[in-house]
C-alpha cells in the first residue's frame, strides 16, 4: 500500500492533542530509490502487512569525561536512528517482497541504502532521510506456525530532515 492510498483514511492536524498508539505511525520505504526519475512520497510503500512490532529507536551516541573537581560529565555526540520491524512473512507484499529480495538480503553498501519517511497520521509531522536495510531472519518458526521476519532499518548520511505530510 502507498502512502497515498493510505493517508485517504485520515486527515492530520497539526493541532492535534491526545494519546498515540504505535498504529498512528506510519514508516514508508522507497522501492525504487535507484530509478531513473526520483519517487514521489506519496508513493513510498507503507510497511505495515504482516507486521506485529515497529520499533522506532533513537540511538544516543555519547562520550565520558571526568574533569578536575566537576567529576564525570557525558555529551551526547549523535544520535543513530534505527527502526526493527518483526512480523510475519506476507509474499506479494512490496514492502516485504523488496526488503527480502535476493539482492537486498545480500547486498552491501549503497545497494541496500533507500528513503524512508516516518510519521504520525494524527499530526502529520515526522522526518524522512535514507536508511541501509539489515535483514536479521527471512523466515523462522515452528512447524504450523507463521513464517516470522525480523528487519532492520538504520539512519544512513546526513540527519533526517523533519516531514510534514501533504496531501497529493
Amino acid at each position: 500500500m502507498k502512502i497515498s492510498e493510505l493517508m485517504k483514511e485520515y486527515t492530520p492536524s497539526e493541532s492535534y492533542e491526545g494519546w498515540v498508539t504505535n498504529d498512528d505511525y506510519v514508516f514508508a520505504i522507497d522501492t525504487a530509490p535507484n530509478g531513473s526519475t526520483a519517487t514521489k512520497e506519496n508513493d513510498y510503500v507503507v510497511v505495515e502487512m504482516g507486521i506485529a512490532g515497529l520499533d522506532a529507536q533513537l540511538n544516543p551516541i555519547t562520550q565520558d569525561k571526568t574533569y578536575i573537581r566537576a567529576g564525570q560529565n557525558t555529551m551526547k555526540t549523535g544520535t543513530q536512528r534505527a527502526f526493527s520491524v518483526t512480523g510475519d512473512r506476507y509474499v506479494g507484499d512490496e514492502a516485504q517482497d523488496y526488503c527480502l529480495s535476493h539482492k537486498t538480503k545480500y547486498g552491501t553498501g549503497n545497494s541496500v541504502v533507500t528513503n524512508y519517511l516516518y510519521f504520525n497520521v494524527l499530526t502529520g509531522k515526522g522526518e524522512k532521510g535514507q536508511c541501509s536495510i539489515i535483514v536479521n531472519s527471512d523466515g523462522s518458526g515452528n512447524a504450523g506456525e507463521s513464517s516470522s521476519i525480523d528487519i532492520e532499518f538504520k539512519k544512513m548520511g546526513a540527519t533526517p530532515a523533519e516531514y510534514t505530510y501533504v496531501a497529493a
